[in-house]
């Protein structure tokens, strides 16, 4: 049982809440239902929770089979808190007006990075076994 990724699957899961509620929050003060309504800030807020759910499932999976499958319990948790790290980053860097931000720099290519380590970690450990 994946034990270890199960702690980062709550946090991870917390903070998508969080993200949802800011987006849904902002539907409630502008009042636009379906889609950004042409508002900048709704379309950063919508982004800000899918680019979230876009990624972290994933990773979230991968981690959890490499867990299952007898990696250290401290490259999970460092591949757990990387993940928690990059995501809050990338959240709070994710800016409208710029790509240039450097928390949005080290969300996405951290997120990029431990989800290509852990793509062929995962790979390696089934032709081990």
């Amino acid at each position: 049982m994946p034990v270890i990724t199960t702690l980062y699957a709550g946090i991870l899961g917390l903070i998508s809440l969080a993200l949802s509620f800011q987006a849904g929050n902002m539907r409630g003060k502008t009042g636009i239902s379906i889609g950004d309504g042409g508002k900048q800030e709704m379309l950063l807020a919508m982004r800000r929770h899918a680019n979230f759910v876009e990624y972290v499932p994933l990773a979230l999976i991968l981690i959890g089979s490499l867990e299952m499958n007898g990696v250290s319990q401290m490259t999970i948790h460092i591949m757990g808190a990387c993940l928690v790290i990059f995501r809050i980053a990338h959240a709070v860097g994710l800016k409208a007006d710029t790509m240039a931000g450097l928390g949005r720099l080290i969300g996405a290519a951290g997120t990029a990075l431990l989800t290509l380590v852990a793509s062929v970690w995962a790979i390696v450990v089934f032709f081990q076994t």
